[in-house]
């Protein structure tokens, strides 16, 4: 059965900073965009990140830009979200997804991603 298994999470004050990530076992995701997304209490999900399925492009949330970075290491199935500088509206549960129709970063919406991770909680605190 695969899995995405998210790890890395935890409480970090303001300004401080967090990597994030994403394992894949029982099959390999190294053909297709993968995503982080977040969702905070009494809020909807929201698009974090995206990269394509070798790396080499890459999409930001405006919320996030210049302050978190997305990559991938194939050869370990596992993709990351390295998070700077972050604030107390980061605090979230985080999700990494799959779109397992694209190589290529096609969406930034949740529908659009079909495979998804147990989620990881990121706590900021001021």
């Amino acid at each position: 059965q695969a899995q995405l298994v998210e790890s890395g999470g935890g409480l970090v004050q303001a300004g401080g900073s967090l990597r994030l990530s994403c394992a894949a076992s029982g099959r390999t995701f190294s053909a297709f965009a993968m995503a982080w997304f977040r969702q905070a209490p009494g809020k909807q999900r929201e698009f974090v990140a995206a990269i394509n399925w070798i790396g080499g492009t890459t999409r930001y949330a405006d919320s996030v830009k210049g302050r978190f970075i997305i990559s991938r290491d194939n050869d370990k199935n596992t993709v990351y979200l390295r998070m700077n500088s972050l604030k107390p509206d980061d605090t979230a549960v985080y999700y990494c997804a799959v779109d397992r129709g694209s190589a290529v970063i096609r969406a930034t919406t949740a529908r659009n991603y079909d495979y998804w991770g147990q989620g990881t909680q990121v706590t900021v605190s001021s």
